[in-house]
């Protein structure tokens, strides 16, 4: 402990926030300082540990070996913090409500969550499914995941990732599926009695949805994704639910391409949400799941 009491503390938080983070704007953001008093703190306790944790040659703030290795503690750290402040202060608020599209926290979400309370221990999260945007800072909800054009004024919005998508099948398919005129051959399965996102993805091969073969109609995205696992057709699958099957091998891409259109994933929070880092914490943690799951984050 010794060594810990010649260093700042809101030092040791402006490192962890500017390494997780990346910017020093959105670290400043985060702890509600400027960029300018962030980076002061930074350069102030790099002197008292006796060496840079930043590498500052190139125009991007990028963290050394040791700064990595300092973050990544500082960050486990810091959520002990939250969760020791709590035992003292039932005022305290360590759960972290998320409201969420039903298949989006069936699918993909509730099955990486135990990484995030291995990485947070402190941290209780509580997924609250909705269909609709419920708005953070009200109800008690702290983060909106949603997909949508960001038109919900009055939120902070950060933009995840394009919504892609693509044809999946079962393997037992594959066989049939060669070339995109080949599906005029197969069972297409609809969400709701649409195609959607086959527009999209048919234009680049001069066909449309018409050209398609029914399929079975179901419900929702979800029940849609069970019938294609079974064998039942081909399926237009959003990338992010149809991940962990792909890996599995219970689904493939029996064509190349995917498609987009002029929707993203979003994190909503209420504007002043860097008062919570839990919050921070589960956004950085978030972008990183959905770049190990699918590749690819926000492309813009």
């Amino acid at each position: 402990m010794n060594a810990l009491n010649r260093i700042s503390l809101s030092g040791l938080r402006a490192i962890e926030a500017a390494a997780r983070l990346g910017t020093l704007n959105a670290a400043a953001d985060e702890l509600g300082v400027t960029a300018g008093a962030l980076s002061q703190r930074i350069a102030r306790t790099e002197a008292q540990l006796g060496q840079p944790v930043f590498d500052r040659s190139g125009q991007s703030l990028r963290p050394t070996e040791l700064g990595r290795d300092i973050a990544a503690r500082l960050t486990r750290g810091m959520s002990e913090l939250s969760a020791a402040v709590a035992l003292a202060d039932p005022t305290a608020d360590t759960t972290l409500t998320i409201s969420v599209a039903p298949l989006f926290a069936s699918r993909w979400l509730v099955w990486r969550l135990p990484r995030f309370s291995q990485a947070h221990p402190g941290i209780r999260v509580r997924i609250e499914p909705a269909s609709r945007m419920v708005s953070p800072g009200i109800d008690g909800i702290d983060i909106g995941l949603r997909i949508g054009q960001g038109n919900w004024p009055g939120l902070r919005l950060d933009r995840l990732m394009p919504q892609r998508f693509f044809p999946v099948c079962a393997p037992a398919l594959a066989d049939r599926l060669h070339h995109a005129d080949d599906l005029r051959n197969i069972p297409v399965i609809r969400e709701n009695a649409r195609l959607q996102g086959w527009q999209e993805w048919l234009s680049p091969h001069r066909m449309q949805p018409d050209d398609l073969p029914d399929g079975p109609e179901l419900a929702d995205g979800g029940l849609c994704l069970n019938a294609a696992i079974s064998g039942q057709g081909v399926f237009m699958a959003w990338a992010v639910l149809a991940a962990d099957a792909l890996t599995e091998g219970t689904l493939i891409r029996p064509l190349p391409g995917e498609a987009t259109n002029s929707e993203y994933y979003w994190l909503a929070t209420a504007p002043e949400s860097h008062r919570k880092p839990a919050i921070g914490w589960f956004r950085t943690w978030l972008r990183q799941e959905l770049a190990a799951s699918l590749g690819k984050g926000d492309d813009g």
